[in-house]
C-alpha cells in the first residue's frame, strides 16, 4: 500500500489560521453595523431636504457629522481586527 501524505502541521500553525479566519469574520461583522448606519443616516437627510429644500444646508451638515461619527465605529472595528491577530 502507498502512503500518501498530504499535509504536515506545524505545532501551533492550526490555531494562527483559526485565529485570522476569526479576525476577519470578526472585521466583516463590525463592518456591516456602520453600513447600515449610514445608509440610514443618508437616506433619512435626503428625505428631509426633499420636505424642506430650504433647510438643506444644515440638514447636509449634520448627515456629514453622523456619517462620521458612525465610520468612527468602522474604524474601532478595524483596529480590534488587528488586536485580535496579534
Amino acid at each position: 500500500m502507498h502512503d500518501i501524505l498530504l499535509a504536515v502541521q506545524q505545532a501551533g500553525e492550526l490555531k494562527d489560521g483559526l485565529s485570522s479566519i476569526g479576525a476577519g469574520i470578526a472585521y466583516g461583522a463590525a463592518a456591516i453595523g456602520p453600513g447600515i448606519g449610514i445608509g440610514i443616516v443618508v437616506g433619512n437627510a435626503i428625505t428631509a431636504m426633499a420636505r424642506q429644500p430650504e433647510m438643506s444646508g444644515p440638514i447636509r451638515t449634520t448627515m456629514f457629522l453622523g456619517i462620521a461619527f458612525t465610520e468612527a465605529l468602522a474604524l474601532f472595528g478595524f483596529v480590534l481586527f488587528f488586536l485580535a491577530k496579534g
